[in-house]
């Protein structure tokens, strides 16, 4: 299947410096995006913005803002729309892990709960910015950067699994709120990349497989194009789904979204 073309398409990442984001935003441009980093580092962001403008020759923007400011994140937001026009497609990648593989009473408070708050405060401030420009532009889509630790609790990373469990949330309320006016969201797993981050971790001391970048620029550029809008409110993993088979299936209930599970036919709130 060809490659979608996204000539039209404003994407903004966060935290698009380096790592996934950094992928991300090559991914997209080389699809004719134009591509608007965000990120607290401006040197390096302008950078990555830079070099990915030259490989792609797509239109890029750096606009350096910590997402869990609401005051940088409006004047980061009002910078793009009067550049470039409204947004058609968030991408919230950035956020922290928890510093050490400790359980949750012996972890740093202040520590775990900015691990929370880039999970959870910067995708709701980022969406609170965005989304009512695509509301007013009949539609456009956001991906929360997923994890399978969203899905499951955590002995020693009780921060992060907290954060993204609260982000898939959040996509599900913009996904059920925004069918109306054309507004879809995804949450996006990307498994495990090759990154500073994932190496700096203890539990993947000496991996020696990882997720392959492409997958996951292959699943957000579907995305972008509007090939998976039926996974709307939905968890797709990259490295894991296949992508023709995402693009010819259609969920059904509550497929790929968190809900408890019955204890039997007996239980009252099944």
């Amino acid at each position: 299947m060809p490659s979608p073309d996204l000539r039209g398409t404003v994407a903004l990442i966060t935290g698009a410096s380096a790592g996934i984001g950094r992928h991300l935003a090559q991914g997209l441009a080389e699809r004719g995006a134009t591509v608007v980093g965000l990120a607290r580092s401006g040197d390096r962001l302008v950078a990555a913005m830079d070099d990915v403008a030259e490989a792609t020759g797509a239109r890029t923007l750096a606009v350096a803002a910590d997402v869990t400011d609401p005051d940088a994140v409006r004047a980061a937001v009002d910078q793009v729309v009067a550049e470039l026009g409204p947004v058609t497609l968030l991408v919230n990648n950035a956020g922290l892990i928890d510093a050490a593989e400790v359980p949750l009473w012996q972890a740093d408070p202040e520590q775990w709960w900015s691990v929370v708050e880039s999970q959870v405060r910067g995708p709701f401030l980022m969406a609170h910015a965005v989304v009512p420009g695509m509301v007013a532009a009949g539609g456009g889509r956001v991906i929360g950067l997923g994890s399978g630790l969203g899905t499951r609790g955590s002995d020693v990373y009780s921060a992060y699994s907290a954060g993204k469990t609260a982000q898939m949330r959040i996509t599900e309320g913009i996904a059920l709120a925004g069918a109306a006016h054309g507004v879809r969201a995804f949450d996006l797993a990307p498994g495990v990349i090759d990154t500073a981050m994932t190496r700096a971790m203890p539990v993947h001391a000496g991996r020696t497989e990882w997720t392959r970048p492409e997958d996951v620029v292959a699943l957000a550029v579907a995305i972008a194009a509007g090939e998976l809008d039926q996974w709307s409110g939905r968890f797709l993993r990259a490295g894991a789904d296949d992508l023709d088979t995402l693009r010819r299936t259609t969920p059904e209930g509550t497929a790929r979204q968190l809900r408890l599970r019955p204890y039997g036919d007996a239980d009252p709130i099944g």
